[in-house]
């Protein structure tokens, strides 16, 4: 039997040996964490500190809150990951949580998303990664960490050898360091996972995109990757396409909120003839229309058997292309996740999506459209399903009960 550490306890030593006032929503966390018996210490726990919990009063966490923290966690084999999304961390905070990185040697997860650290506080954070040799997911989502932050996350990338899952979305990186980080995929061989949403990029050249292309042709281990928000034009989809066809490990490729036409949209249906790797495609707000719908369905329902999900939510495709999705699920078993909403439905894609469904061919938790009749016609309302509807979201206790709205996860585990 482990012995259980008494957080809390600790936590009112350190803030009085460092002379630093108590915050309440950080005492309360580890109250509750020592009190739960539920807990398996064995395994390791994470520390949700959220700043947007809704259930408890908070206190956001400063970077002197968090210096009393790492004091009290660094010595602790039992806490693994912490998530300190939405709180008030800035650079000084991110020169606490660096010193904590290379301190401490059990923590897997960190998330860090939306505070207020910059491009210095990202660069300390990223030198920290040089020496850690544990931390396997790091969440820097919405920092405004910029080019020269995201620079010092490319030179990184070329020196850890254990971080497999990284998040710089919506960082306001450009498109040097853009560059820079994909350059350094090409030879790591460790990171799993990686999200590059929402860069700023001031021009429409598709540098980027190219450079993306030739990385994905080399690189060997990336599983899943995050490109929405690129102004991507279908001349980029066609480099990306060309890359995936020497690719063998790909399974998860988000193109979503790009400006990609039916004419991107029949490059990714060629690929998808070939290609017996990806499981996710995500082609959400874009604009594929019927026929890209059909290019998409014809290699659906006569090709591939490796794709099982495909989301073309927001696409302007009307009743004749989504009729036709509908009867490449028909003859393509593998495909079991399909996401339709924000299009433009006719009685011929009621009827056709309803049929699949009540025939069992597509579970109702397994797409984003629910068939209800009106007066002897047939409508589709939305759910709350989708790939990953909880991007920015997560309950303050436990795990999530209904995996549902993120059905990556249940897909490709690497997301998790």
């Amino acid at each position: 039997m482990s012995v259980r550490p008494d957080l809390h306890r600790h936590y009112v030593g350190a803030c009085q040996h460092l002379g630093q006032p108590e915050n309440p929503f950080i005492a309360h966390v580890l109250q509750e964490a020592d009190k739960n018996d539920k807990i398996s210490w064995t395994k390791g726990i994470t520390l949700k500190i959220a700043g947007n919990n809704r259930l408890v009063p908070v206190q956001r966490v400063t970077g002197d809150d968090l210096q009393v923290l790492a004091s009290v966690l660094c010595n602790s084999v039992f806490v693994t990951g912490l998530d300190l999304r939405w709180n008030v961390l800035t650079d000084a905070g991110a020169k606490h949580m660096a010193t904590f990185l290379q301190e401490n040697s059990t923590l897997r997860y960190l998330n860090l998303m939306f505070n207020d650290i910059g491009p210095s506080g990202a660069e300390l954070i990223a030198r920290a990664l040089h020496r850690n040799e544990t931390l396997l997911y790091l969440r820097m989502t919405g920092n405004k960490i910029g080019n020269k932050g995201g620079m010092s996350f490319a030179l990184m990338l070329q020196i850890n050898s254990t971080l497999e899952k990284l998040d710089l979305g919506d960082c306001d990186m450009g498109t040097q360091c853009l560059i820079a980080i994909v350059t350094a995929l090409t030879r790591n061989k460790s990171v799993k996972a990686i999200n590059l949403n929402r860069p700023l990029l001031y021009s429409q050249e598709v540098r980027t995109t190219v450079h993306v292309a030739l990385m994905l042709k080399n690189n060997s281990s990336l599983v899943e990757l995050h490109l929405c928000k690129h102004e991507m034009k279908n001349f980029g989809v066609e480099r990306l396409c060309e890359a995936l066809y020497e690719n063998s490990s790909l399974r998860y490729l988000d193109l979503s909120c790009n400006k990609i036409t039916r004419d991107g949209v029949k490059f990714l249906g060629e690929l998808l003839k070939r290609n017996q790797t990806l499981e996710i495609l995500d082609l959400g707000a874009n604009r594929a229309e019927d026929d890209g719908a059909i290019y998409l369905s014809e290699a659906l329902a006569l090709h591939n058997r490796t794709l099982q999900a495909l989301s073309v939510v927001s696409n302007n495709i009307s009743g004749k292309g989504l009729v036709a999705l509908s009867n490449a699920m028909k003859t393509n078993m593998k495909l079991s996740y399909i996401y339709i909403w924000g299009n433009k439905f006719d009685e011929a894609t009621c009827m056709a999506f309803s049929e699949l469904i009540q025939t069992g061919r597509l579970r109702p938790n397994c797409t984003d459209v629910e068939p209800y009749e009106v007066d002897g016609h047939v409508h589709l309302a939305e759910l709350s399903h989708g790939l990953r509807k909880h991007y920015y979201w997560t309950p303050s206790y436990g795990e999530v009960i209904n995996k549902d709205a993120n059905a990556s996860l249940a897909i490709t585990a690497v997301s998790e």
